[in-house]
């Protein structure tokens, strides 16, 4: 399966870097096929799973205070923790879960069915390369996103905790 999952990378990682992926096709057809293959398969698959790894991040509108749900890509970065960024397909806004990340950084994910509670946190400028670095080992070319969008994407680090709230 790695080998399928390696070729369909190779064929569709192209056409993500396209500005007819960047303006229409992630922004605007993704997330409603995302949520109908949810809510057909009762959460169980993530289109944009079958191609990396994907979460679905839980967090509480930083206005509304009401609980939101963000299907994302992800990163593992070797210690547990998961990267995610805010690259909102290279628009020139940050997406809204990085700014509910910010006003409640406690918050929780589901990764393959299982959810866990974890901690946001924002990666510190003198790192911010080297997560890039690991980002783009797995999806090449994903930090154009940002170069495109003329702002600095916002990268957090989810760092699991334990019920109780400790890590």
């Amino acid at each position: 399966m790695p080998r399928v999952v390696d070729t369909v990378r190779a064929l569709i990682a192209p056409l993500t870097r396209t500005r007819v992926f960047r303006r229409f096709l992630g922004p605007v057809l993704l997330p409603p096929i995302e949520r109908v293959v949810s809510w057909a398969s009762r959460g169980r698959v993530q289109v944009s799973a079958l191609l990396v790894p994907s979460l679905v991040l839980h967090t509480i509108g930083a206005k509304s205070g009401e609980p939101r749900d963000a299907p994302l890509m992800y990163c593992p970065d070797g210690r547990g923790r998961a990267i995610v960024a805010g690259t909102n397909f290279a628009g020139e806004r940050h997406p809204a879960w990085t700014s509910n990340l910010l006003a409640h950084p406690d918050a929780a994910i589901t990764v393959r069915g299982r959810r866990m509670p974890v901690r946001a946190s924002l990666v510190p400028d003198d790192e911010r390369d080297a997560v890039w670095a690991r980002i783009e080992a797995q999806w090449p070319g994903y930090r154009n996103y940002e170069r495109e969008s003329g702002r600095t994407v916002r990268l957090f680090r989810l760092q699991p905790v334990r019920a109780d709230g400790l890590a």
